[in-house]
């Protein structure tokens, strides 16, 4: 599941006319890039949900005619936010797990064999619900970012809240057992991420890639003067 229903407000007025996973990135744009990566690993199914100019995405979707099963999800009454909104897809998945990917990040191929590992891993532990890719806030192109976990035995943990060390590329495993009674419709996947962690569930791999993450309008246009010219 790729989640692009934001707003984009932070890099406006870039996102005024067009939602932010269609902001170029070189010869690609956020969304399509992720759509290559996810290609690339072998996924053929994607669910994308959408919201903030929907029309846009729906529209780049059916001209590009990626090779992959492709589902569009509109949230058109309101946003729901990042749990509510993979809440509202899990339909799509019955009673597998499944990847969900945020496509702000720009995913190399380096990538490939991260996420191959985070798959063993998930797979081989029958008790795993949700299982994040985070990587040390030190190798962040955006300096910042203050921190979202700490790792440790490779347990996500926010003990110290004011050292936090490690950041979410966005990249995870889901079981959707993780929404079991879940009554909210409306709610951010950090609710299901602190209840996780209360437990000891909420699994985590350090990534050693340089991460790239379009926060802000300045971000953006420094890592397309620096790193991605078209």
């Amino acid at each position: 599941m790729i989640l692009a229903a934001g707003f984009g407000k932070r890099v406006l007025p870039l996102t005024k006319d067009r939602p932010k996973p269609l902001l170029q990135i070189g010869k690609e744009t956020l969304l399509s890039n992720t759509l290559n990566f996810l290609q690339d690993f072998g996924v053929d199914e994607v669910v994308i949900n959408v919201h903030y100019l929907a029309e846009h995405i729906v529209d780049y979707i059916n001209k590009r005619k990626f090779n992959l099963s492709i589902e569009i999800v509109n949230e058109k009454e309101k946003i729901l936010d990042t749990g509510g909104g993979i809440l509202n897809a899990i339909k799509y998945f019955s009673e597998e797990s499944f990847l969900v990917i945020n496509p702000d990040t720009i995913w190399t191929s380096n990538y490939l064999r991260e996420l191959k590992l985070m798959e063993e891993i998930f797979l081989n532990n029958k008790n795993s619900k949700c299982f994040l890719l985070v990587v040390n806030k030190n190798k962040s192109f955006d300096k910042s970012f203050k921190g979202d976990f700490n790792l440790k035995e490779n347990l996500l943990n926010r003990d110290d809240k004011n050292n936090l060390y490690h950041l979410y590329t966005g990249l995870q495993i889901i079981n959707p057992k993780i929404f079991v009674d879940v009554d909210m419709k409306v709610f951010s996947i950090n609710k299901i991420w602190d209840k996780l962690i209360a437990n000891k569930e909420l699994y985590g791999k350090e990534s050693n890639e340089e991460f790239f993450h379009i926060s802000t309008l300045e971000i953006y246009k420094d890592l397309i003067k620096k790193k991605f010219k078209h």
